[in-house]
């Protein structure tokens, strides 16, 4: 495995951290940007200087469970799977608050995606020796959508492993806990990327909204 760290500018002590831990471990390399780029070309970067056939992405406030690649590796190898997805759970930056599980349904394509954009960017992997070469649309919100819905428009489904494997931390400034960001990505998605029109638009956007309701309250 290797493990590509990039940091995005960052104002902390990231850089002291990651180049302590670069010093362990020759498989973890990193990438120091002299400015913000944005988690879009941030994970682009890591994609062109990546070597690896499969591809699972995490950003700094998420967490994996210790088995989360190796029991996901396993469920793409006996499937014969391009393109995976686990279940999940939201908890409170301070993981003393955790909300119901995400869970992960057995398959999505691309006419279910537009309805319950339901795969969490932490939970995703990839074979990129079926997939091909694949990299972030670089727009302001919502570009892990667009690039699920690029990867299904190439022919292939998800495949979801119902196992919570993972925990996305809600940061209150982060753009997915900001709901009127979140939501205008995915109109912007269906519009300006997808190209759908209004009226479909309006129909796919009113299933989002149920299911995001449904998956986080209900």
């Amino acid at each position: 495995w290797e493990l590509i760290i990039v940091d995005d500018f960052s104002s902390d002590r990231s850089r002291i951290i990651i180049n302590d831990l670069c010093k362990l471990d020759k498989r973890i390399n990193s990438v120091f940007l002299e400015e913000n780029v944005g988690p879009a070309k941030a994970r682009n970067i890591a994609l062109k200087r990546s070597k690896g056939r499969y591809i699972a992405f995490i950003d700094s406030d998420d967490i994996w469970y210790d088995n989360k690649l190796e029991q996901q590796l396993e469920f793409m190898t006996e499937k014969n799977v391009a393109f995976s997805f686990t279940s999940y759970q939201p908890v409170s930056e301070d993981r003393k608050k955790r909300y119901s599980i995400i869970k992960a349904p057995n398959q999505l394509t691309y006419n279910d995606y537009l309805k319950n954009t339901i795969i969490g960017c932490l939970t995703v992997m990839i074979d990129r020796s079926k997939v091909g070469t694949f990299f972030f649309p670089e727009i302001r919100s919502s570009q892990d959508m667009a690039l699920w819905l690029l990867i299904f428009k190439g022919g292939f489904k998800a495949y979801g492993l119902n196992q919570n494997l993972a925990e996305y931390r809600v940061v209150s400034n982060s753009n997915t806990a900001n709901k009127l960001f979140a939501s205008i990505g995915v109109w912007n998605v269906y519009r300006n990327i997808e190209k759908i029109n209004f009226f479909l638009s309006l129909w796919y956007f009113s299933n989002y909204v149920f299911n995001a309701v449904k998956k986080r309250w209900l």
